[in-house]
C-alpha cells in the first residue's frame, strides 16, 4: 500500500545505554500538579482530581536541539517536569500496579505560550494553541526503570542562562506516577510508547531568544534547550 502524501517520519527517543530507540506514540500532560505552582498560577491547591492536556507526538525535541521562539507570542514560558515513559498497554490501571506499565523516565519541558493560553482561559476556550504548538515538548533520553527504579524522590530544577529559575523535589507532586497513571488510563488505554508529563513545579516564567535553558531530575539526567531568533 502506498501513501497518496508524503508519510511523516516517525518520532523517537534515545534509550540510555541502547542502540535501541523509544517510539512516542502519544504526549500526555497534567495540568497543576505541584502545589506552590498551583498558586503562582492563581489556582486552589487542593487534591482535586488531576486534568490532562495533549501535545502533538512531533513537538518532542531531542535534548541538545535547539528551538526557534514560536510565533503568536511574546510570553514563552519554560517549565521543567519529570516524564514518563509507559512501556505496557493498560486500561483502568489500579495505582498498586501502575509502575509495572512504565518503561522509563525522562526529564521533559513543556514549553508554553502562556500569553495564549491565559487568553485562552479567560475565554473558556481550548488551550491547545499555548500547548500543543510546533517544538513544545523538548525531551531527554529514556531511562529504563530497570536499570534506575522508580524516583519517587530527589530535585527537580532549571536553569537560564545558569539562574536558577525553578527548584522543587518530584515528592512534592500531588498526584504522584502511580496515582497520575491510575487517573489517566481511566479516560484512555494507555498504550506503548506514551509519554506523562507530570507537571511542573513552581517558578515558571519567561524565556527569550538567545538564553539556554538547562533542567534536571535526581537519578533520572539533564536537558539541555537553547532558544534561537525565530524562524
Amino acid at each position: 500500500m502506498t501513501h497518496a502524501v508524503t508519510a511523516p517520519p516517525a518520532v523517537t527517543l534515545p534509550i540510555a545505554g541502547s542502540e535501541e530507540t523509544y517510539p512516542v506514540r502519544r504526549i500526555w500532560c497534567v495540568g497543576r500538579n505541584y502545589a506552590a505552582h498551583a498558586r503562582e498560577m492563581g489556582s486552589d491547591p487542593d487534591r482535586e482530581p488531576p486534568f490532562f492536556f495533549q501535545k502533538p507526538t512531533d513537538a518532542i525535541v531531542q535534548n541538545g536541539e535547539a528551538i526557534p521562539y514560536p510565533p503568536g507570542t511574546g510570553n514563552l514560558h519554560y517549565e521543567i517536569e519529570l516524564v514518563v515513559a509507559i512501556g505496557k498497554a493498560g486500561f483502568k490501571i489500579p495505582a498498586e500496579k501502575a509502575l509495572e506499565h512504565v518503561y522509563g523516565y525522562a526529564v521533559g519541558l513543556d514549553m508554553t505560550r502562556r500569553d495564549l493560553q491565559n487568553a485562552a482561559k479567560d475565554t473558556g476556550r481550548p488551550w491547545e494553541m499555548g500547548k500543543a504548538f510546533d517544538r513544545s515538548a523538548p525531551c531527554s533520553e529514556i531511562q529504563p526503570a530497570s536499570k534506575i527504579g522508580h524516583p519517587e524522590a530527589g530535585a527537580i530544577w532549571l536553569k537560564v542562562d545558569g539562574a536558577i529559575k525553578q527548584e522543587s523535589d518530584i515528592s512534592h507532586l500531588i498526584w504522584n506516577v502511580s496515582e497520575t497513571i491510575a487517573h489517566l488510563s481511566d479516560l484512555v488505554e494507555l498504550q506503548p510508547g506514551d509519554l506523562i508529563y507530570t507537571g511542573t513545579p513552581e517558578g515558571v516564567g519567561p524565556v527569550v531568544a538567545g538564553e539556554v535553558m538547562e533542567g534536571h531530575v535526581d537519578g533520572v539526567g539533564d536537558i539541555r534547550t537553547p532558544v534561537t531568533d525565530p524562524a
